[in-house]
Protein backbone atom coordinates (compact mmCIF):
# COMPACT_ATOMS: atom_id res chain seq x y z
CA UNK A 1 0.00 0.00 0.00
CA UNK A 2 1.16 3.54 -0.81
CA UNK A 3 0.54 6.13 1.90
CA UNK A 4 -1.18 9.22 0.49
CA UNK A 5 -1.54 11.15 3.74
CA UNK A 6 -0.66 10.61 7.39
CA UNK A 7 -2.40 13.06 9.73
CA UNK A 8 -2.16 13.62 13.48
CA UNK A 9 -5.58 14.80 14.70
CA UNK A 10 -5.41 16.52 18.12
CA UNK A 11 -7.82 15.71 20.93
CA UNK A 12 -11.25 17.20 20.26
CA UNK A 13 -10.43 18.31 16.69
CA UNK A 14 -12.27 17.74 13.38
CA UNK A 15 -10.85 16.24 10.17
CA UNK A 16 -12.10 15.58 6.66
CA UNK A 17 -10.80 14.06 3.45
CA UNK A 18 -11.90 12.88 0.03
CA UNK A 19 -11.36 9.20 -0.75
CA UNK A 20 -11.35 7.67 -4.20
CA UNK A 21 -12.94 4.28 -4.70
CA UNK A 22 -10.50 1.58 -3.58
CA UNK A 23 -8.51 3.81 -1.25
CA UNK A 24 -8.28 2.96 2.42
CA UNK A 25 -8.69 4.98 5.60
CA UNK A 26 -7.04 3.76 8.78
CA UNK A 27 -7.97 5.39 12.10
CA UNK A 28 -5.54 4.70 14.94
CA UNK A 29 -6.41 5.19 18.61
CA UNK A 30 -2.97 6.26 19.81
CA UNK A 31 -3.48 6.18 23.57
CA UNK A 32 -6.62 3.97 24.00
CA UNK A 33 -10.29 4.56 24.86
CA UNK A 34 -10.82 7.37 22.34
CA UNK A 35 -14.16 7.54 20.50
CA UNK A 36 -13.99 8.75 16.89
CA UNK A 37 -17.23 9.93 15.26
CA UNK A 38 -17.49 9.73 11.46
CA UNK A 39 -19.87 10.67 8.63
CA UNK A 40 -19.73 9.62 4.99
CA UNK A 41 -21.10 11.26 1.82
CA UNK A 42 -20.96 10.46 -1.89
CA UNK A 43 -18.38 13.04 -2.95
CA UNK A 44 -20.14 13.61 -6.30
CA UNK A 45 -23.64 13.91 -4.86
CA UNK A 46 -23.74 14.65 -1.14
CA UNK A 47 -27.49 14.01 -0.96
CA UNK A 48 -26.38 10.38 -0.90
CA UNK A 49 -24.92 9.79 2.53
CA UNK A 50 -24.37 7.14 5.20
CA UNK A 51 -27.52 5.49 6.52
CA UNK A 52 -27.25 3.80 9.91
CA UNK A 53 -30.78 2.43 9.48
CA UNK A 54 -30.11 0.72 6.15
CA UNK A 55 -26.72 -0.53 7.30
CA UNK A 56 -28.14 -2.19 10.41
CA UNK A 57 -31.25 -3.49 8.62
CA UNK A 58 -29.01 -5.25 6.08
CA UNK A 59 -26.93 -6.79 8.87
CA UNK A 60 -30.01 -8.01 10.73
CA UNK A 61 -31.44 -9.56 7.55
CA UNK A 62 -28.24 -11.58 7.26
CA UNK A 63 -28.16 -12.61 10.91
CA UNK A 64 -25.77 -9.81 11.84
CA UNK A 65 -25.27 -7.60 14.87
CA UNK A 66 -26.40 -4.15 15.91
CA UNK A 67 -22.79 -2.93 15.94
CA UNK A 68 -20.06 -2.86 13.27
CA UNK A 69 -16.86 -4.87 12.89
CA UNK A 70 -14.61 -6.43 10.26
CA UNK A 71 -16.70 -7.36 7.22
CA UNK A 72 -19.44 -4.78 7.88
CA UNK A 73 -20.47 -2.72 4.86
CA UNK A 74 -21.64 0.85 5.44
CA UNK A 75 -24.63 1.54 3.19
CA UNK A 76 -25.93 4.85 1.87
CA UNK A 77 -29.51 6.10 1.97
CA UNK A 78 -29.76 4.61 -1.52
CA UNK A 79 -28.66 1.22 -0.11
CA UNK A 80 -25.38 1.32 -2.01
CA UNK A 81 -22.06 0.28 -0.41
CA UNK A 82 -20.01 3.29 0.68
CA UNK A 83 -17.29 1.85 2.91
CA UNK A 84 -16.29 -1.62 4.05
CA UNK A 85 -14.53 -2.44 7.32
CA UNK A 86 -11.56 -4.52 6.22
CA UNK A 87 -9.55 -4.62 9.45
CA UNK A 88 -10.42 -3.96 13.08
CA UNK A 89 -8.51 -4.50 16.32
CA UNK A 90 -11.41 -3.51 18.58
CA UNK A 91 -14.18 -5.96 17.67
CA UNK A 92 -17.15 -3.64 17.59
CA UNK A 93 -18.08 -0.04 16.80
CA UNK A 94 -21.32 1.81 17.54
CA UNK A 95 -23.75 3.36 15.06
CA UNK A 96 -26.76 3.80 17.37
CA UNK A 97 -25.82 6.41 19.99
CA UNK A 98 -25.26 9.38 17.67
CA UNK A 99 -22.94 12.35 18.19
CA UNK A 100 -22.65 14.51 21.30
CA UNK A 101 -24.04 18.03 21.04
CA UNK A 102 -24.70 21.00 23.31
CA UNK A 103 -28.33 19.89 23.51
CA UNK A 104 -27.57 16.30 24.47
CA UNK A 105 -24.89 17.43 26.93
CA UNK A 106 -27.47 19.64 28.63
CA UNK A 107 -30.07 16.86 28.86
CA UNK A 108 -27.65 14.22 30.07
CA UNK A 109 -25.20 16.15 32.22
CA UNK A 110 -26.81 19.47 33.22
CA UNK A 111 -26.96 23.09 32.08
CA UNK A 112 -23.36 23.78 33.04
CA UNK A 113 -22.18 21.49 30.21
CA UNK A 114 -24.23 23.20 27.47
CA UNK A 115 -21.34 25.18 26.00
CA UNK A 116 -18.77 22.40 26.07
CA UNK A 117 -17.28 21.54 22.68
CA UNK A 118 -19.05 18.67 20.90
CA UNK A 119 -18.89 16.39 17.87
CA UNK A 120 -21.90 18.08 16.31
CA UNK A 121 -20.00 21.38 16.26
CA UNK A 122 -16.98 19.67 14.69
CA UNK A 123 -19.17 18.18 11.98
CA UNK A 124 -20.80 21.54 11.21
CA UNK A 125 -17.37 23.16 10.81
CA UNK A 126 -16.27 20.49 8.33
CA UNK A 127 -19.60 20.43 6.46
CA UNK A 128 -19.25 24.16 5.78
CA UNK A 129 -16.01 23.51 3.88
CA UNK A 130 -18.02 21.52 1.33
CA UNK A 131 -21.02 23.82 1.02
CA UNK A 132 -23.20 21.95 3.51
CA UNK A 133 -24.78 22.84 6.83
CA UNK A 134 -26.32 21.29 9.94
CA UNK A 135 -29.30 20.30 7.77
CA UNK A 136 -26.98 17.72 6.20
CA UNK A 137 -26.19 15.98 9.49
CA UNK A 138 -27.30 12.35 9.72
CA UNK A 139 -26.69 9.48 12.13
CA UNK A 140 -22.99 8.71 12.37
CA UNK A 141 -20.59 5.89 13.20
CA UNK A 142 -18.77 5.98 16.56
CA UNK A 143 -15.55 4.05 16.07
CA UNK A 144 -14.05 2.48 19.23
CA UNK A 145 -17.17 3.45 21.23
CA UNK A 146 -18.58 0.80 23.56
CA UNK A 147 -22.40 1.06 23.62
CA UNK A 148 -24.05 -2.07 25.04
CA UNK A 149 -27.77 -2.45 24.27
CA UNK A 150 -29.76 -4.27 26.94
CA UNK A 151 -32.54 -6.75 26.25
CA UNK A 152 -35.12 -4.05 27.06
CA UNK A 153 -33.69 -1.83 24.32
CA UNK A 154 -31.87 0.61 26.59
CA UNK A 155 -28.35 1.59 25.60
CA UNK A 156 -25.51 2.88 27.73
CA UNK A 157 -22.12 4.42 26.97
CA UNK A 158 -19.56 2.22 28.72
CA UNK A 159 -15.79 2.28 29.10
CA UNK A 160 -13.98 2.03 25.79
CA UNK A 161 -12.05 -1.18 25.22
CA UNK A 162 -9.57 -0.17 22.51
CA UNK A 163 -5.89 -0.47 23.43
CA UNK A 164 -3.05 1.93 22.61
CA UNK A 165 -2.46 1.65 18.85
CA UNK A 166 -5.89 0.12 18.27
CA UNK A 167 -7.18 0.66 14.75
CA UNK A 168 -9.99 0.32 12.28
CA UNK A 169 -9.41 0.31 8.52
CA UNK A 170 -12.06 0.99 5.87
CA UNK A 171 -12.01 0.68 2.11
CA UNK A 172 -13.98 3.13 -0.02
CA UNK A 173 -16.55 1.38 -2.22
CA UNK A 174 -17.31 4.65 -4.06
CA UNK A 175 -15.75 8.12 -4.12
CA UNK A 176 -16.47 9.30 -0.57
CA UNK A 177 -16.23 12.47 1.49
CA UNK A 178 -15.25 11.49 5.03
CA UNK A 179 -15.87 13.74 8.04
CA UNK A 180 -14.36 12.89 11.41
CA UNK A 181 -14.76 14.34 14.89
CA UNK A 182 -12.13 13.22 17.36
CA UNK A 183 -14.68 13.23 20.16
CA UNK A 184 -14.16 15.92 22.85
CA UNK A 185 -16.66 14.43 25.33
CA UNK A 186 -15.48 14.50 28.97
CA UNK A 187 -18.76 13.76 30.78
CA UNK A 188 -19.05 10.05 30.01
CA UNK A 189 -16.45 7.26 29.72
CA UNK A 190 -16.41 6.98 25.90
CA UNK A 191 -13.00 8.75 25.96
CA UNK A 192 -11.93 7.53 29.36
CA UNK A 193 -12.95 11.06 30.52
CA UNK A 194 -9.73 12.34 28.87
CA UNK A 195 -9.84 12.96 25.08
CA UNK A 196 -6.61 12.12 23.28
CA UNK A 197 -5.11 12.43 19.80
CA UNK A 198 -5.61 10.00 16.93
CA UNK A 199 -3.77 9.26 13.69
CA UNK A 200 -5.48 8.92 10.29
CA UNK A 201 -3.71 7.30 7.35
CA UNK A 202 -5.04 7.31 3.80
CA UNK A 203 -3.49 4.76 1.44
CA UNK A 204 -4.01 2.96 -1.85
Amino acid sequence: MIIISDTHVPAGAPYSTLLKRGQRLRIIDLESQQAVDALFYNSHDTTERYSAQDTLAAQVEHGGRYDLSTGSTLLSNECRPMMKLVADSCGFHDTCAGACSCESNTVRFGNETRFMHSCRENFIVELAKYGMSKRDLVSNVNFFMNVPINTNGELTVDDGVSKPGGYVELQAEMDVLVLVSNCPQVNNPCNGFTPTAIQIIVSE
